[in-house]
């Protein structure tokens, strides 16, 4: 029986990983994993909580922890935390252990789509959102460009039409 080829979305915040991966998950019938749940699941705490208590370099340990662990399994959507490319490791480990699709997407989307989520405490206000969301993109754009088979633009299409 051949080898089911596994499916890791990276992206920024906003960007409908956690959404497309779901649905693709299913169009596809593969399992599906969200790295920053798989978190929460096994701390008993929401993401922004173990980031504030742990601190990055801690809560970036973790992190790469679960998707070594995840990426082993065989036939999966994963979508990861924004920040898990952070890591040359699961760099690494994304880029050898299936298909890398970035969903990209504009900072106002961004805005738009995570303006009532509490568990962002970072994206307080829409002034200091922005600012930070741009200094993140600076950062992290070309690592998820780095190891992209695939990038897709989630500003303006549905779910379902993209996973078409």
């Amino acid at each position: 029986m051949a080898e089911k080829r596994n499916i890791f979305l990276i992206g920024p915040m906003g960007a409908g990983k956690s959404t497309i991966g779901k649905q693709l998950s299913q169009k596809l019938n593969m399992e599906f994993f969200d790295s920053d749940y798989e978190i929460e699941k096994r701390t008993g705490a929401d993401i922004s909580w173990v980031f504030d208590v742990e601190g990055e370099d801690r809560f970036r340990i973790r992190e790469e922890n679960v998707i070594k662990e995840l990426t082993s399994k065989q036939g999966i959507v994963l979508a990861t935390g924004g920040g898990s490319i952070k890591s040359r490791k699961t760099r690494n480990r994304l880029s050898a252990r299936g298909l890398v699709i970035y969903l990209e997407t504009t900072i106002d989307k961004q805005l738009d789509r995570t303006k009532k989520d509490r568990h962002r405490p970072l994206l307080l206000t829409e002034k200091s959102s922005r600012l930070f969301l741009e200094n993140l993109a600076k950062e992290r754009n070309p690592l998820y460009k780095d190891i992209a088979d695939f990038i897709i633009q989630t500003n303006s299409c549905s779910a379902k039409i993209i996973i078409q």
